[in-house]
């Protein structure tokens, strides 16, 4: 297999955030795998797309570019479906790029929205280390802090029923809750979807002493919807988080409650903790009314619902009575503390 070698100074996505700098590297003209360190080109007749850089900023690639990203699944229900292609990428073939955070596949299909980062680039090779073997995130995964240890704390749970309904904005107003009732260390884990700086930097921002998501635990999302190892990555996740001493620990499933292999995480959950306080978002009444039945075949009961479905106190006074559960839109709390 032929290849050649990776500067020192490629611009990087988000997606390789937890790979320590590379320096010259080689790589090989060989098939990219989900996860695996690769190098891209954006084509020097092709339009300048905006990625997400390993430092959380907006970055511009443009015509003649070479840049690091890794092959990856996405199955967004808003933005892009789709994939890595049996046996790999293709070396000198042209994917897209599905996601800011550089994750690049098969384009099955997209939404009407306008997306900055989907453009088609051409791959490379993969990059390999010191001793020539294929550098993938997965080598580079979040350890527990103290392994086989629970502390115990309290779980506040963000779940939503479809992409674009709050979920962020809901969890940011549990993490100020809690650290205004007091809690002085708190914890946050994106469980499912796909990997973000922008939503890790967010809750960091509002006060959060740790973040994870999916990179941390070695994978570009949590896609496809049905995966082996999904388990097997999701209670690598838990050991980490429940590992740390604090004070409250947010966790927000992306997505809806059937993709991104959201069950499987919340059956791994339920298996941890038979106590937590859950968080629903929803855009309308009925979509609430439905996750709640969903929600308590599985053993799940919604102890506060918010989102769009609250939005005005008609939708709101709606929402709580049908559902009899309290309804509060936290987008707009002006400051007040979220009732949890």
């Amino acid at each position: 297999m032929s290849g050649g070698w990776s500067s020192a100074d490629l611009k990087r996505t988000s997606v390789l955030r937890r790979v320590p700098s590379l320096g010259n590297r080689h790589y090989l003209s060989a098939p990219g795998h989900e996860g695996d360190v690769c190098a891209f080109e954006v084509g020097r007749t092709a339009s300048s797309i905006v990625v997400e850089a390993v430092s959380g900023r907006a970055m511009t690639l443009v015509p003649g570019d070479v840049f690091l990203a890794a092959p990856g699944y996405r199955e967004s229900t808003r933005w892009v479906v789709g994939g890595v292609p049996a046996g790999g990428l293709t070396p000198g073939s042209d994917y897209w790029v599905l996601a800011e955070s550089g994750v690049i596949g098969e384009l099955i299909g997209d939404s009407p929205r306008e997306k900055g980062h989907l453009a088609q680039v051409s791959y490379v090779g993969r990059v390999c280390d010191d001793q020539g073997e294929p550098l993938n995130i997965r080598q580079f995964t979040a350890s527990p802090l103290r392994p086989s240890t629970d502390y115990g704390a309290p779980i506040f749970l963000v779940l939503g029923t479809s992409a674009e309904v709050g979920k962020t904005t809901a969890g940011v107003a549990v993490l100020r809750a809690l650290l205004q009732k007091g809690h002085e260390t708190i914890l946050a884990l994106k469980a499912t979807g796909t990997s973000s700086l922008t939503e890790i930097a967010r809750y960091r921002d509002f006060g959060a002493a740790q973040v994870f998501d999916c990179v941390d635990f070695g994978l570009p999302t949590t896609y496809p919807s049905i995966r082996e190892d999904a388990g097997e990555i999701f209670d690598a996740a838990l050991d980490v988080c429940l590992s740390v001493p604090t004070d409250g620990i947010v966790m927000e499933c992306g997505g809806d409650l059937f993709g991104a292999n959201v069950p499987v995480f919340l059956d791994c959950l339920k298996s941890r903790r038979s106590a937590l306080k859950v968080v629903l978002t929803a855009p309308d009444t009925l979509a609430a009314l439905g996750a709640i039945g969903v929600l308590r075949e599985i053993g799940y009961c919604v102890d506060l619902i918010t989102g769009p479905c609250t939005d005005t106190p008609t939708l709101q006074e709606r929402t709580q009575k049908m559902c009899g559960i309290p309804a509060v839109n936290m987008a707009k709390s002006r400051g007040q503390v979220a009732p949890i």
